[in-house]
């Protein structure tokens, strides 16, 4: 027999839960291959059949499509913050760390664009990209915000700024895979300008400059 877990509940309960987020996690990648394959309107049988399971076993893990949908987008939004948080905490000048982090987010959509273009576009009763976007913007205005802190100023906008950075990446990404009149390389040079522009007007007002080595600076 089990014994009870030290908080009470059942240790069987504990492990069928680490089982099922296991699982949960495995069916996810499935059906990011499927939707990859298939395209944005993959249906959740050929999700279901890239998995391996039955529609009905694939609805034992997600409540419905919206559920599948939302555990996806989390998916694509952790997934990009591993690649994107070493880009902004790295030790290079602000710039480059701003090119890199949007070359980043230019190559993901570019590698899975179907995948972008269904959680964009799902009409259903929530966001599919709600969380996964708070969650981004939230990691962008703690580095943003620790950086103004660090320098003794301000930094009470880094969470709006934050939230536009995130919604406009997202109108850029949208606009780039639907109509594919310029060049990744071509779009990765805008974004990164209008980004850096943005941020470095914004840093000029509150009487921060850059060193000789691109990195923030109190002036004066």
């Amino acid at each position: 027999m089990t014994p009870p877990a030290k908080d009470g509940t059942d240790g069987r309960a504990a492990r069928w839960e680490e089982h099922r987020e296991n699982r949960r996690v495995e069916l996810v990648e499935s059906a990011v291959a499927a939707i990859d394959e298939y395209g944005p309107e993959a249906s959740v049988s050929e999700i279901a059949k890239a998995a391996g399971v039955s529609r009905p076993v694939l609805y034992r893990y997600f409540a419905d499509k919206d559920d599948l949908y939302a555990a996806v987008g989390m998916w694509g939004a952790t997934t990009l913050l591993e690649m994107l948080v070493p880009a902004l905490l790295s030790d290079g000048p602000i710039h480059d760390r701003v090119a890199q982090g949007v070359e980043t987010y230019l190559d993901l959509i570019d590698t899975h664009p179907h995948l972008f273009t269904l959680l964009v576009g799902h009409a259903s009763s929530g966001d599919p990209l709600a969380d996964g976007k708070a969650m981004i913007a939230a990691a962008i205005a703690r580095t943003l915000g620790d950086a103004l802190r660090d320098l003794g100023v301000d930094a009470g906008g880094a969470e709006p700024w934050a939230h536009g950075l995130v919604g406009l990446g997202l109108s850029v990404g949208t606009w780039w895979l639907e109509r594919r009149t310029m060049s990744k390389k071509a779009v990765t040079t805008y974004l990164t300008g209008f980004v850096w522009h943005a941020f470095e007007g914004i840093a000029a007002d509150y009487g921060v400059g850059l060193d000789d080595r691109g990195r923030l600076v109190v002036v004066g």
